[in-house]
């Protein structure tokens, strides 16, 4: 199949720090958000005590994206591990370890491509800030961000503040939101932490261009493509809202500095308006991306769900694929298939995706997570997941068609490497083209076996993206 994928294209693959690297409190790291939510169902799953163990492994598995041909390795780094109080010491060994790991990469050639901040927030700024909710945090994250620059910032071009920054805030225990019960209280809560974030998220962007002026920093958001359940006209602003409110209202923070005027009429209706400071709007204007990461996995339908006495205006119901009462109400779509895990599988959304987030932005954009979690089965040593090889083909192609529409795509990594711990399901979900040999009740012997998917991924890679082969 000819395609048109450009001559320095960035193959790749991603991970998270938490969900890989295992080692939750060796040499100086402490406690996360992450650790804290994982440990408490330690009785029902894995956790990130050891995870894929890539913390003593990774010599062994960079090695392995260096066979799988690799040009660029999209991971993060763990604030807790390189600043355990989040704003207290630096803890030396943290910042070694991140400089072996980037000094491996970079021996073979491969690009770090690092995410700041992968939903592992160090739990002791839970316990003095409140997490997000406290600007103290974003005056810790601008200064974790500024010894990761520091440190980093020869060897590391690509940089992202946050990991899906849009997303985490509608999931209350990945923002540390545990014992409020008063929706009202949460979501006023959660706007304040959204906002404050954005602001985090441009103090590192401005400090990246001062620090490092050659390299590129900009967000990796979890795209939404929503479609209208019914041609009723109704419908089809719902599902325009429920993109803005998912994704486009984020993204507007980030590339214009201010909030578009939907979303402020929300926050006003809602009484959730979240506390700023007129210098914020410098900072915020001044903070300009240099691209756009997407994280890509599935696409939903909405209806316009009206408002009522009992259900006012901007009240939220759910989490993810929330609700809001007087704009819209989400559900699967009829024509699509789903995995088992409830995400609907459409290549032809990423098409949309990607033109959309091109025409509004004209930004270079790479996709940094897609990806099929599902349970893989190891037999006689091998791993035959031609299912996720077909998912993988399928979303490349839609790649290759969003390339000749014009969109300027300059990489494409899928989630993920290698298995994981995956949040809600374990290690029972496995997104990786490596197998990781332990289940959620046993370590087992941990070892790296490549799937039929990682030799099918290589001959992409050789061939810069011959799908057929």
């Amino acid at each position: 199949m000819n395609t048109n994928f450009p001559k320095d294209f960035m193959w790749g693959a991603s991970s998270s720090a938490f969900q890989i690297e295992g080692a939750w409190d060796e040499d100086g790291k402490k406690l996360t958000v992450a650790d804290y939510n994982s440990f408490k169902k330690s009785h029902l799953q894995a956790d990130t005590k050891v995870a894929s163990d890539f913390y003593h492994n990774y010599e062994e598995d960079i090695k392995l994206m260096k066979e799988l041909g690799m040009k660029t390795y999209r991971f993060s780094l763990s604030w807790a591990r390189i600043i355990p109080d989040g704003d207290g010491e630096i803890n030396q060994k943290g910042i070694d370890f991140y400089h072996k790991v980037i000094d491996k990469l970079l021996e073979y050639d491969i690009e770090p491509f690092v995410t700041l901040y992968h939903f592992d927030l160090p739990f002791a700024l839970v316990e003095k800030y409140n997490g997000w909710e406290g600007r103290e945090t974003v005056y810790a994250f601008e200064r974790y961000a500024k010894i990761c620059f520091k440190e980093y910032g020869n060897k590391v071009k690509y940089w992202q503040p946050h990991n899906e920054h849009n997303l985490i805030v509608r999931v209350e225990e990945r923002i540390n939101i545990y014992d409020e019960t008063d929706k009202w209280k949460i979501d006023k809560m959660r706007a304040q932490m959204d906002y404050n974030l954005c602001l985090a998220h441009a103090l590192a962007v401005n400090a990246c261009h001062e620090m490092i002026p050659d390299a590129k920093i900009g967000p990796a958001v979890s795209s939404s493509v929503t479609y209208p359940l019914t041609t009723k006209p109704e419908d089809v602003f719902a599902a325009r809202m429920n993109d803005n409110f998912k994704v486009y209202y984020m993204l507007d923070m980030h590339y214009y500095g201010e909030y578009p005027g939907y979303y402020m009429e929300y926050l006003k209706k809602r009484n959730i308006m979240p506390y700023t400071e007129e210098s914020d709007k410098e900072i915020l204007k001044k903070a300009k991306i240099d691209f756009i990461a997407i994280n890509y996995y599935r696409t939903n339908c909405a209806s316009y769900l009206p408002a009522d006495e009992d259900h006012p205006f901007g009240l939220r119901e759910g989490t993810v694929d929330f609700d809001i009462y007087g704009l819209f109400k989400m559900t699967m779509n009829p024509n699509l298939t789903a995995t088992e895990y409830g995400a609907a599988i459409d290549p032809s959304g990423l098409r949309v995706a990607l033109n959309e987030y091109w025409q509004r932005y004209h930004l270079p954009i790479i996709i940094t997570e897609n990806g099929l979690g599902t349970p893989d089965v190891l037999e006689y040593g091998k791993v035959h997941d031609s299912y996720r090889i077909d998912y993988l083909r399928e979303h490349l192609k839609a790649c290759d068609l969003a390339i000749k529409d014009g969109v300027d795509l300059m990489g494409y990594c899928p989630w993920s490497f290698m298995d994981l711990l995956s949040s809600a399901q374990g290690f029972r979900k496995r997104y990786g083209l490596v197998y990781v040999n332990r289940t959620d009740d046993e370590l087992l012997d941990l070892q790296r076996v490549k799937k039929d998917s990682f030799h099918w991924y290589k001959k992409v890679i050789e061939t810069n993206g011959d799908l057929d082969h």
